[in-house]
């Protein structure tokens, strides 16, 4: 007997150790574009650290801290009150919202920017139907200013919302309705219920979620660019791109790199080792609260209110945009360019999952400084703009690719030319980088709902760690999963900076083609693969959705 438990030991010993391994890799590969930031900040030394406090740095903090404050508000009372009402309760129209109110995810915020602008702007639609109407003059009346920070918080959060909205629901659904219940028998109003137990039990996925909209925020250049708001991320890119002051962006985005790392850190201090479990869960469930008269009509214009400004008023827009664009996209090029931009998606939604299964059941297996230290470097880069981390990647891997050149030319007089550079593969990497803080936060709110017993039951049971992650963790988690997988894959359709940078040749993507079409001023042009972007981003969003109802 002994001879045949030795091996199994082993072998279980060997995967635990081989996914102890590949989390460490891959927080190590999170680590590379950063070190890269810091040894060129370092570089410096602090005469530039002193002109860009004397200067800028101010300016760009206050603005940035205000527009991560507006937005974590407004996703959080958006995402979080949407959840509650389509899950918990039942108003017309409800099984309309349980999809439509994940819409805005498709669309980047920078084309809600266009569409926004083209409407309110000064020669838009609303002021110019306004001036017609009363015969005021440009002087004589006053508008909301879209191109601003109020403007710029506006659409990150109608575009962001989504984010807290699908792990808040998914949380709400794995709860079970046996302290709901409890707490009604008790004497506590339906709103009194939700605030004292259904809102603390989804805390880590609540937090979670606001957590990536924050960070989402942070790294957003395109709509703070073209609203003219100075944050980090615009003095990043006007500084590494336009005045070629590498120093002085790195000292930026190191700044920027501080303030994700005091974010995490609070985020995680905040939730503390608070776990929520039910072995009963779904199986008691609560049922839903009928919302009729007034009530019903009030939660359907709540509901509404989302959608019609976050998805079908930007649609409306941009399609009559882009009806005289002369774009086809029945064309060898467009399909091109969704055929690019599906497989990146893919592909790199894919390899992100694998990558924040890993980290985050590491960290639940060892619990130590190494597995947190590497969960807290895979979630800075969703903070660091997609620019900083393809050069903070290219700089490294180029240097490798000239090295083994040089070294095969002078060995074997064979040129191996640039292997890694320029290639799919590290673009996909890149794309890990940016976007593994959101399947982290998808799969670490599903994970707290997982009962440390189940593991000590499943370890007893004969499993190993490997073992226990595939037949226990894993099938509770599936709605945790396939959310996960929807975040990543709409990322990366919307992802611009880095795939600019990373792209191979001749490898262009809907969002690249976006953003030629808009730099030319061409913006009708620009609204075609905009659109295609949206419409590639609803089928997931369905499926996701009823696969969330169904777990």
């Amino acid at each position: 007997m002994a001879d045949v438990a030795t091996p199994v030991k082993k072998t279980k010993r060997d995967s635990a150790r081989a996914l102890s391994w590949f989390a460490v890799l891959v927080a190590a590969t999170c680590a590379l574009p950063m070190l890269a930031v810091l040894l060129a900040a370092m570089s410096g030394g602090v005469e530039t650290v002193r002109h860009l406090a004397d200067t800028v740095l101010g300016d760009y903090a206050r603005t940035t801290l205000t527009l991560v404050v507006l937005v974590a508000t407004g996703t959080f009372c958006v995402g979080v009150g949407a959840a509650w009402l389509v899950t918990m309760t039942r108003f017309p129209g409800v099984r309309f919202f349980e999809i439509a109110l994940v819409l805005p995810l498709a669309f980047p915020a920078y084309v809600l920017a266009y569409a926004y602008t083209h409407v309110l702007d000064h020669p838009g639609i609303v002021q110019a139907t306004l001036r017609d109407l009363t015969g005021w003059g440009p002087r004589d009346y006053w508008f909301p200013e879209i191109r601003s920070l109020g403007g710029a918080a506006a659409m990150l959060v109608l575009v962001l919302y989504p984010y807290v909205y699908l792990l808040s629901r998914a949380a709400f659904l794995q709860q079970s309705g046996t302290t709901f219940l409890a707490a009604r028998a008790l004497g506590s109003s339906p709103w009194a219920a939700f605030f004292k137990i259904s809102l603390p039990l989804a805390r880590p996925a609540i937090a979670g979620g606001v957590l990536l909209a924050v960070m989402e925020t942070i790294a957003d250049f395109g709509t703070v660019a073209y609203f003219g708001v100075q944050t980090f991320a615009t003095g990043i890119y006007t500084s590494w791109f336009s005045l070629f002051d590498r120093v002085g962006a790195a000292q930026l985005a190191l700044c920027l790199l501080s303030f994700a790392l005091l974010l995490a850190m609070l985020e995680r201090l905040q939730r503390g080792d608070a776990r929520y479990h039910d072995p009963a869960r779904r199986a008691n469930a609560a049922p839903p609260l009928t919302l009729s008269g007034w009530r019903g009509v009030f939660a359907t214009a709540l509901c509404a209110v989302p959608v019609v400004f976050g998805a079908l008023l930007p649609i409306g827009v941009l399609f009559s945009m882009g009806l005289g664009s002369e774009q086809n996209l029945l064309s060898a090029r467009y399909l091109g360019f969704i055929q690019n931009s599906a497989t990146l998606a893919s592909v790199a939604a894919v390899v992100t999952v694998l990558a924040a299964i890993s980290v985050g059941f590491y960290q639940r297996l060892d619990g130590g400084r190494r597995s947190s230290g590497a969960a807290y470097v895979a979630r800075l880069g969703y903070a660091v703009p997609g620019g900083v981390i393809a050069v903070g990647l290219l700089v490294p891997f180029a240097a490798f690719d000239n090295a083994l050149d040089a070294w095969m030319r002078a060995t074997f007089d064979i040129s191996t030319g640039l292997l890694i550079t320029g290639s799919i593969w590290l673009l996909v990497i890149a794309y890990m980088v940016r976007f593994l803080a959101a399947a982290l936060g998808a799969y670490e709110g599903g994970q707290a709902m997982v009962h440390v017993n189940m593991d000590a039951a499943s370890r007893s049971l004969g499993q190993g760690p490997v073992g226990t992650l595939r037949r226990v963790h894993l099938p509770i988690l599936t709605p945790s999963l396939l959310t996960a997988l929807l975040i990543v894959f709409v990322d990366v359709m919307k992802e611009l900076p880095a795939t600019l940078i990373m792209r191979p040749f001749n490898f262009d993507t809907l969002a690249v083609q976006a953003y030629r079409l808009a730099s030319d001023e061409r913006l009708e042009g620009a609204a075609v693969p905009s659109l295609v972007i949206v419409a590639m981003g609803l089928l997931p969003v369905i499926l996701i959705c009823r696969q969330v109802k169904r777990q």
